[in-house]
C-alpha cells in the first residue's frame, strides 16, 4: 500500500471521518461504515493530511497541463476546497445543489466560471459517480473544460466506471478496501470490521463487474 493511502486511512480513522456500525445511506441501503469528512473541520492536523495529500495529486496534474480553477459541490467537498486551492494557488469554485433566489444569486460561490477555462473537480468520497456528473454540468454550461475528477475515497460501487465512461480521468487517494486492510493490520480496527466492510465492498464489486463487463 502507498504511503499516501496509509495517511489518509489513519487520517481519516484518527478524526472520526471514517465510522464503523450499521449506517443507512443515501440510497436507502444498510451499509457497515459510513465516512463523514466534515469530521476534519475538528483535527486541523489531519484536514492538513488530507488537503496535503489531495494537493500533491493536483501538483501532478497541473504539471503536465494548464488548469484554471478548482470545483466542488456542497457540502462535505466544499469544506475542504479551500484548503486544498490555498496549497496550490489556484481559485475556487463552489456549486451549490440550488440556485440562491437571493442576494448574489445563481449555483456559483467563489471565483467566477470563464467560458474556456479548464477546472479539476474535486469531492470527498466516490460512490456511483451521479452527484460528480451532476456538478460538473453547470460547470459544463458554463462553458468550462472537465478532464480531471479527483476524490479522497473510492467507496468502490461503480463511480469510477461510470465517470471514466463518460470520459473523465479518475484520480482517488485511497479505496475503502484499502484503507481498512490498512487499519486491521495495524490492529486499529477488528477482523468483525474489516470483514464486515470488505464483504459489503466485494457484493458492490460484483454488481459492478455484472454492469459494466455485460456486451
Amino acid at each position: 500500500m502507498s504511503n499516501i493511502a496509509s495517511k489518509v486511512a489513519f487520517a481519516l480513522y484518527n478524526s472520526g471521518c471514517l465510522k464503523f456500525g450499521t449506517f443507512k445511506i443515501k440510497s436507502g441501503a444498510i451499509s457497515p461504515y459510513y465516512i463523514d469528512l466534515a469530521c476534519l473541520l475538528s483535527s486541523p492536523k489531519d484536514l492538513g493530511t488530507i488537503a496535503d495529500a489531495v494537493a500533491e495529486t493536483i501538483r501532478r496534474i497541473i504539471a503536465s497541463e494548464k488548469v484554471d480553477k478548482l470545483a466542488s459541490i456542497e457540502l462535505k467537498g466544499a469544506l475542504i476546497l479551500p484548503s486544498i486551492a490555498s496549497r496550490v494557488n489556484l481559485p475556487c469554485v463552489v456549486m451549490r445543489k440550488e440556485e440562491k433566489s437571493y442576494g448574489v444569486t445563481g449555483r456559483i460561490a467563489g471565483a467566477n466560471v470563464e467560458k474556456g477555462e479548464s477546472i479539476i473537480f474535486f469531492d470527498d468520497v466516490l460512490s456511483e459517480g451521479l452527484s460528480k456528473l451532476e456538478g460538473i454540468k453547470p460547470l459544463k454550461e458554463m462553458g468550462a473544460y472537465i478532464k480531471h475528477v479527483v476524490v479522497v475515497v473510492d467507496r468502490e460501487q461503480g463511480g469510477k466506471q461510470n465517470l471514466e465512461k463518460s470520459g473523465y480521468a479518475v484520480h482517488t487517494l485511497t479505496s475503502v478496501s484499502k484503507m481498512v486492510d490498512s487499519l486491521y493490520k495495524s490492529g486499529a480496527v477488528s477482523k468483525e470490521q474489516a470483514d464486515a466492510v470488505l464483504d459489503y465492498v466485494k457484493r458492490h464489486q460484483l454488481q459492478v463487474n455484472e454492469k459494466f463487463l455485460q456486451p
